[in-house]
């Protein structure tokens, strides 16, 4: 799906295995009262489980430290 400006929204579905690609400045959690943390919480490379699509193209996603709120340009689709 294209947007606005050219670039492609990734689209993953629910228990997609995702990679870290890159890290935000701050990691948002993904609980009812979002937290702020800091990014070295989860690494470059590291693998997670979608659990769910949040709005502003924000993804919920399960990494061995805790679940955290990423944007799909931060995130790869793992092949099956």
């Amino acid at each position: 799906m294209a947007e606005l400006d050219g670039t492609e929204e990734k689209v993953f579905q629910v228990g997609d295995r995702v990679r870290a690609i890159a890290l935000p400045a701050y990691l948002k959690t993904a609980e009812p009262m979002p937290m702020l943390r800091p990014p070295d919480l989860i690494q470059v490379g590291e693998e997670g489980i979608v659990l769910d699509r949040r709005p502003g193209g924000y993804w919920g996603v399960r990494f061995g430290r805790g679940a955290f709120l990423l944007e799909g340009q931060h995130l790869e689709k793992i092949a099956d």
